[in-house]
């Protein structure tokens, strides 16, 4: 930064003395071309890199701070924050070209990263507002205060001017000489990491993130205009997380190649390998200057060494484990959890996340009514890169451990709960982290959660989450790993109950053969893809097949768990519905018939296997032409569902067809068809026209319209 005003040719080297770190700047002032007029050392110019060629998306904030100085008024102060690399200085630039065109405006711009940085540029400011050399010299000296030498000038001032402190992102150093302030000829406009409002006491502030989708194209757009289409821009963006400094670096690389022109596509599909953030900021070759704000794999590395210098490594610790995990909402409870202890002080995990908070490296959301956390990708992916590798077993170790406390420990049917779903790109992005020790455990924790969704009736969401995590998982497991048959046996069941009967029993009739040739016909994981393919080929109207299969399953579910286990009492159940009225009667040596009582004793009343097996009697009853005793325990099978799980849950909408049928059987077919019509509008509604439950739920309702049903 300039010392003076003068635009003689002379060189000035001058030393500004701070708590004892000298900070040496040498200026170089040549005729016409001297600070007065925005000479390359002078604090008239935005201390940057390279300017942005167009300020996008920023209209709503640059309008604010445009109306505050049209309005003449002083003594404001404005704050602009947000993570590294989201355009923070792009704006404050803009504002500053703005107001230096208008006449009779100044514009002052100061680095204000460190006490040596800001010290200088605000004796600079002073200089530039007209004080001696006699002053300056004594404001170094520590014979006057410095911060009062410049304020006394800045309130003098004949122009109305705009002070920008760029990067204050260690706000301590403005009050080690008060030299933030306010005064009635100007206003200040702040650029910072840091959020948190008492750092900026009577402050305006405003949050400056990443742009949206339509604004982030356009600045790939405005570097690389012929690399592609808005569209594919707009592909590429999402995959940059909309990152301005990100999107900078990236059109940039894009506009320089000449041999071998890159297009957008090809970017695009660079960005899903393992070195994104290398290949990112190789947009920043062409600077002459290697300043870790300008790439995205150090800019946040300011930040984590501050943590550590301000005795805050848990801070890092934090961040390094959120790493692990997707840059998606993760919800806080995740995070109170006694594992989380391997890798930093349980006690310090409040402070840790503040102090993410604070720097803008991690913010607060509310996603389906959860508190979470939020960190952006190209962020984690900087962390994860830059994780030592002997700190990496541990982190996986506890990551799949919070993720193993947040997901139920034995998951049962209930209504949908959003949480889980919340809990998906988290278990597949750890997946896609661990390694070959913690790949087993993790990809068990995420059929869980698949098999959990499942019990929701969210089989789309159980689906796709437990087939990514088998092939995530086949990075270092065998396709042959019990895990991984068991995330493909899971993949079966939902294809089961999305209508997919062919693909379903494809799937499950290969993991079940190969689950026999390892592990035993008897074996837990055989027994439940058993259970699984059974139900498809009922399905597929292959009866005597299931049936078969389903005594198989019974009797080895009996052999490996006992009779009592709530697993081998579900697969009885499903005889109950499966064997022909005759056989109903005779099973077990006529024992079956009295097994939801059975089932009550070991389990419970309101037990979901308890409450199956009476929704399964019902229907033998049915089946018996026993229509009054159906009707009585259908219903209150249906009513208790109901409560539990809502009126749209798939097994609430199968005990209600079966009530439809008893009360026509009764007689009171009218009534039958205001059931079927609604459970067939549901259906519809949740699982589509064409599904098989569907077009048999109205093709039943058709029946009883025309007169063609008998029970």
């Amino acid at each position: 930064m300039t010392g003076g005003t003068d635009g003689h040719a002379e060189d000035h080297g001058r030393v500004y003395q701070s708590h004892g770190d000298q900070h040496i700047s040498e200026h170089h002032h040549y005729n016409d071309d001297g600070p007065d007029n925005g000479g390359p050392d002078s604090v008239r110019r935005p201390a940057v890199g390279r300017l942005p060629v167009a300020l996008r998306d920023r209209s709503e904030v640059m309008e604010r701070l445009r109306t505050s100085m049209r309005t003449e008024r002083g003594g404001q102060v404005y704050v602009l924050y947000g993570m590294g690399g989201s355009g923070k200085t792009a704006v404050a630039c803009a504002l500053f070209q703005e107001v230096t065109a208008e006449a009779g405006r100044v514009g002052l711009w100061v680095n204000a990263s460190d006490r040596a940085s800001l010290r200088a540029g605000m004796l600079a400011v002073a200089a530039d507002r007209g004080a001696d050399d006699s002053e300056l010299l004594a404001a170094r000296n520590g014979l006057r205060p410095a911060a009062d030498l410049v304020w006394r000038y800045l309130d003098r001032s004949a122009e109305p001017w705009l002070l920008v402190l760029d990067n204050t992102d260690e706000p301590e150093i403005l009050r080690d000489g008060d030299w933030l302030r306010t005064s009635p000829r100007g206003t200040v406009l702040v650029t910072t990491r840091r959020a948190a409002a008492r750092w900026w006491p009577g402050a305006e502030l405003q949050y400056i993130g990443v742009l949206p989708r339509e604004d982030a194209a356009l600045v790939l757009r405005d570097l690389a205009p012929h690399s592609g289409t808005t569209e594919q821009a707009a592909r590429v963006a999402d995959r940059l997380g909309r990152l301005p400094l990100a999107l900078t670096l990236a059109g940039g690389f894009l506009s320089r190649q000449v041999i071998d022109p890159w297009t957008m596509d090809a970017y695009g599909d660079q960005l899903d390998s393992d070195e994104r953030v290398q290949l990112i900021d190789r947009g920043a070759d062409a600077l002459s200057e290697a300043d870790p704000r300008h790439l995205v794999g150090l800019t946040w590395q300011l930040t984590l060494d501050a943590f550590e210098a301000r005795g805050l490594p848990e801070a890092v610790a934090l961040l390094r484990l959120l790493a692990r995990f997707a840059a998606e909402p993760l919800p806080l409870a995740l995070l109170n959890h006694a594992d989380i202890g391997a890798v930093l002080p349980r006690a310090r995990t409040e402070t840790a996340l503040r102090a993410l908070l604070d720097q803008s490296l991690s913010e607060l959301v509310d996603a389906a009514g959860t508190r979470c956390v939020q960190s952006h990708g190209i962020l984690l992916d900087s962390v994860s890169a830059a994780t030592p590798a002997d700190l990496v077993p541990a982190l996986d170790t506890t990551a799949v451990r919070l993720l193993d406390g947040a997901v139920p420990a034995v998951p049962d049917a209930g209504p949908h709960h959003p949480r889980l779903r919340l809990l998906v790109p988290h278990a597949l992005a750890l997946l896609g982290h661990v390694g070959e020790s913690s790949a087993a455990d993790a990809l068990a924790v995420t059929t869980r959660l698949a098999t959990a969704l499942h019990r929701t009736g969210d089989y789309v969401s159980a689906r796709e989450t437990a087939r990514n995590a088998a092939d995530l998982a086949q990075r270092h497991l065998d396709a042959d790993h019990r895990t991984v048959l068991a995330a493909r046996s899971r993949e079966g069941r939902a294809l089961f109950r999305l209508g997919r009967y062919a693909e379903a029993e494809a799937v499950l009739r290969t993991v079940r053969d190969t689950q026999v040739r390892l592990f035993g016909a008897d074996d837990p994981d055989t027994t439940d893809s058993g259970y699984g393919l059974q139900l498809v080929l009922a399905n597929l109207g292959r009866r005597e097949e299931a049936v078969a299969l389903l005594r198989d399953t019974v009797a080895a579910r009996r052999s490996a768990l006992g009779a009592g286990h709530p697993l081998t009492l579900r697969a009885r159940a499903g005889l109950l519905e499966m064997l022909p009225a005759a056989e109903v009667v005779t099973e077990e040596d006529g024992a079956l018939l009295s097994l939801p009582s059975e089932c009550e004793r070991v389990l419970g009343p309101d037990h979901t296997v308890t409450l199956g097996a009476r929704h399964n009697h019902a229907w033998a009853l049915y089946l018996l032409g026993r229509f009054a005793e159906a009707d009585r325990e259908i219903r209150q099978v249906a009513e208790t569902y109901e409560r539990r799980f809502g009126p749209e849950y798939p097994i609430v909408l199968a005990a209600r067809q079966l009530l439809s049928r008893t009360r026509a059987a009764l007689g009171h077919r009218e009534e039958g068809i205001a059931l079927m019509t609604d459970v067939v509008e549901r259906r519809d509604r949740g699982l589509g026209p064409e599904h098989p439950f569907t077009v048999a739920s109205r093709n039943l309702l058709d029946a009883y319209r025309s007169g063609r049903w008998r029970p």
